[in-house]
């Protein structure tokens, strides 16, 4: 049975198709246990790719034999040897299947299954742990044995197997030098112009922004660009899909910004027009597209991207100071994910998605998800640097929140964050849905966070005529009027409208009398100041109606004539910044503001009052009306002061009195200003609220 048993062994470590398998069965170890243990690199990725193309042509050869094999033992007794072969048998089969598996997932689904990626992990150490053992008993019993001559056709046969898989190993495992070497890497040119203006200081090159990238230098423009293709790789294509046409994506294309980024150039010179760069168009900012001599201020991958995928997700660090106080990453890209073509596109999408750990490790922090993360760009101010005089706070709304009634430190069952407002849980299929670092969330809730990032602009995807831009108004409507649902904050504030009216008004007047009205307005669901932002350009007034019974409006206030103007004298939210000789700043010249003359606004939680008054109207008095007892008062409902005519209180039967919040992202005058009063180009208006009340008129009973 010894003599047998050697002569097959003899056989089996003779046999080519064992040496294949065993070096085919090393590469994979190897190569599978580099990508689970060694940091992301260029050879890492070779090796996943090798990795790929080994185990697939592992698998005829694996099986054809294992099948030999195991017809040549079966019937020799078990053994702990016999045991261990079968423990990597199984060990093999189900590394080979999990692998199938996740090769298909990274070929043409949207993420692999961490599920098999585990299962195939745990069965590469069984197999290393049953198959050592399994070789070494044999090969030290061998060399232990007494020299016979099938002893030494067995130790001999033992060595040429051992140097032959040997050798096969290292030419596949050359492959990862070679491919490494070959690889045609992409030239990233991270440098600046020869001609870059520091004007601020060498060691500031992106000041007056508050920016900054943890090499201290500049980026070429790829290095953040590409966010379609996190939409074209079958994966985020919902997100990319909302992103598409928010203001994170078009902020450097918004035609407001690029106008007023021109005069600022025009004024202040072009480096003045870095402080917009770092929240608006990082991309140009850090590639150095924002100097001097330069005609285009924004290059054409900033313009197109404004804040893309990767500028967001590649900051390392905020600061709550605001004007863009960050430290931009420099996100390692995958292999080929920056060369054109479609074979290239495809490796990079796969090894994204073969290979997802560094993805996920370096674009998905906690950092993005707290208040503080928008705190570096939605606040701002201007000091000396800008306006040669002194410091002024611009926006601020993360203070105002922080301040505010939604903010209770350690208690997320009160608090409503920015994300839970601006990006609300959606309905997903996307790879990222699910998220267990929220109070209220599971890794496997279904959901992900919108990017559309709703919140008070329905004009400019309009004005740019962006694909989806209808919707994005349409929901940006709703939005500003509270309407729409967050299920999973709804417990947290009451029902309505985000700023609702309510008005007061007196039951009952007598023609003649001035009748008061008295309209609150509160600030119910906005968690930071409402209006917010650019409080120079932003509108938000009042437009009231008072209207008798036969629909003839007696009083007005708040309403627009041809031109978009509003009426003077309106109700109205915003505010008006001077310069440092007190002119108005209209143009959104913010680089020359000092002060503020006038600020009107509602901070959370807060309401504020609107006072109107008017006399109301009637018709003359007969001469037996006036001996009952007439009164005087202006037949056309104006104010008091006119000559006035006797009324009778029956010419006027009820006053419908109706109040609206109205709001729109840009007043008429600095749009003229940018675009000509001749380009039709006005901003959308939206109702944010209504309320009605109605007055009975005559004597009281």
């Amino acid at each position: 049975m010894a003599r047998i048993e050697s002569n097959i062994q003899e056989s089996e470590w003779s046999r080519h198709l064992a040496v294949v398998v065993a070096a085919l069965l090393v590469v994979e170890t190897v190569t599978g246990l580099s990508i689970l243990l060694l940091p992301f690199s260029v050879p890492n990725q070779v090796a996943v790719l090798l990795h790929t193309v080994a185990g697939l042509v592992l698998l005829v050869p694996f099986a054809l034999y294992q099948i030999r094999h195991w017809r040549r033992y079966i019937r020799l007794p078990m053994t702990h040897v016999k045991l261990t072969g079968y423990i990597a048998l199984v060990s093999t089969c189900i590394a080979i299947v999990t692998g199938v598996v996740l090769t298909v997932q990274a070929m043409f689904a949207a993420r692999i299954s961490y599920g098999w990626d585990l299962a195939h992990i745990v069965a590469t150490f069984a197999l290393i742990a049953s198959c050592t053992p399994h070789i070494l008993v044999l090969m030290i019993r061998a060399f232990r044995a007494s020299p016979t001559p099938p002893i030494e056709r067995l130790r001999a046969a033992q060595v040429r197997f051992g140097q032959r898989s040997a050798g096969l190993t290292v030419l596949l495992l050359a492959v990862i030098v070679v491919g490494t070497v070959a690889y045609p890497a992409v030239d990233l040119e991270h440098e600046l112009p020869e001609d870059y203006s520091f004007l601020y200081g060498e060691d500031r090159p992106f000041a007056p922004s508050l920016a900054s990238t943890v090499t201290g230098g500049p980026y070429d423009e790829r290095v953040l660009g590409g966010s379609e293709s996190c939409g074209s790789a079958g994966c985020h294509e919902e997100i990319a899909r909302e992103w598409s046409v928010s203001a994170h994506r078009w902020s450097a294309m918004d035609a407001a910004f690029v106008r007023v980024q021109d005069v600022m150039a025009e004024q202040n010179g072009a480096e003045s027009t870095r402080y917009c760069g770092g929240c608006h168009d990082p991309i140009s900012l850090f590639s150095g597209a924002k100097n001097v001599f330069v005609d285009d201020l924004t290059n054409l991958v900033g313009y197109d991207e404004g804040v893309s995928c990767l500028a967001c997700h590649s900051i390392r660090e905020t600061d709550v100071q605001g004007n863009a106080n960050y430290v931009m990453g420099k996100p390692d890209r995958y292999l080929f994910e920056l060369r054109d073509g479609k074979v290239a596109k495809a490796l990079s999408d796969f090894l994204i998605r073969a290979y997802p750990r560094h993805h996920v490790e370096t674009l998905s922090h906690r950092l993005f998800k707290s208040p503080e993360f928008c705190a570096a760009c939605h606040k701002q101010f201007i000091d000396e640097e800008i306006n040669q005089v002194g410091w002024v706070q611009l926006q601020n709304q993360y203070d105002n929140w922080r301040k505010s009634r939604w903010n209770e430190p350690g208690n997320p069952e009160q608090t409503i964050e920015c994300r839970e407002c601006h990006m609300p849980l959606t309905e997903s299929t996307d790879p990222s849905r699910g998220d267990e670092a929220d109070y209220n969330r599971s890794r496997t809730d279904g959901k992900h966070r919108s990017h559309r990032f709703l919140a008070a602009n329905q004009f400019m995807p309009l004005a740019l005529g962006l694909e989806g831009a209808e919707e994005q108004a349409a929901l940006t409507e709703q939005w500003l009027r509270g309407e729409l649902a967050v299920p999973e904050i709804a417990h947290k504030w009451q029902e309505g409208p985000a700023i609702p009216l309510e008005i007061g008004v007196p039951e009952r007047v007598r023609a003649g009398e001035e009748v008061p009205i008295r309209l609150t307005i509160t600030n119910n669901k906005v968690g930071h100041d409402f209006p917010t932002g650019p409080l120079d350009i932003i509108q938000a007034w009042v437009e009231l109606e008072v209207k008798d019974q036969s629909g003839n409006v007696v009083f007005e206030s708040g309403q627009r004539d041809e031109s978009h103007f509003i009426e003077p004298g309106s109700f109205m939210f915003k505010a008006e910044p001077v310069d440092q000789y007190g002119n108005l700043i209209d143009r959104h010249n913010l680089w020359e503001m000092v002060g503020v003359r006038y600020r009107r606004s509602l901070f959370p939680g807060f309401s504020d009052v609107a006072e109107f008054s008017f006399v109301c109207p009637g018709a003359p008095l007969t001469n037996a009306e006036a001996a009952e007892g007439g009164v005087r008062a202006p037949i056309d409902g104006s104010a008091v002061g006119q000559e006035l005519v006797v009324v009778p209180p029956s010419g006027v039967e009820e006053l419908t009195v109706t109040a609206r919040l109205m709001y729109r992202k840009a007043d008429q005058f600095l749009l003229n200003f940018l675009f000509g009063s001749d380009s039709g180009i006005t901003s959308p208006v939206t109702v944010m609220s209504e309320a009605e009340a109605s007055i009975a008129v005559g004597p009281g009973t």
